[in-house]
């Protein structure tokens, strides 16, 4: 499948005392990419709670952090589904840096599984028809 990429700038508020990104905001970058990745297939995630009653939920990630970001960085954070099942989805994701030369150094490489749950009883839920159709035919 097709990678989708999110623009992020790394602000004052994104890091540390020592001028760096601190680590639990690659997370956070992560996320807004993968928020971002459903709002373009037309999914919002407000709507599908109150019209599905469902919600997603990570479940386990795994990261290696390879460089850091600094201040005012530009970062892309890259979203590629790995594996999609009943009730999940394997992301793969990275964040890399963006020079003015348009090179990228890779900083961050992530793998999130979210999974897909009932908003009122956070039991597993299948992943709506119409995602799931959207998925299979991305890429």
């Amino acid at each position: 499948m097709h990678a989708f990429v999110w623009p992020v700038r790394v602000y004052y508020e994104d890091t540390d005392a020592g001028g760096v990104v601190y680590y639990a905001n690659y997370l956070k970058f992560m996320e807004r990419a993968r928020t971002e990745w459903l709002r373009t297939r037309g999914f919002e995630q407000d709507v599908l709670i109150k019209e599905q009653d469902l919600v997603f939920a990570v479940r386990s990630l795994s990261i290696d952090y390879l460089r850091p970001a600094r201040l005012d960085d530009l970062l892309q954070v890259r979203v590629t589904v790995s594996e999609l099942r009943r009730a999940s989805i394997v992301f793969e994701q990275t964040i890399n840096r963006v020079h003015n030369n348009d090179s990228e150094d890779i900083l961050t490489i992530g793998q999130v599984k979210v999974v897909s749950l009932a908003a009122t009883s956070f039991k597993p839920k299948p992943i709506p028809l119409a995602l799931r159709k959207d998925l299979e035919h991305a890429g």
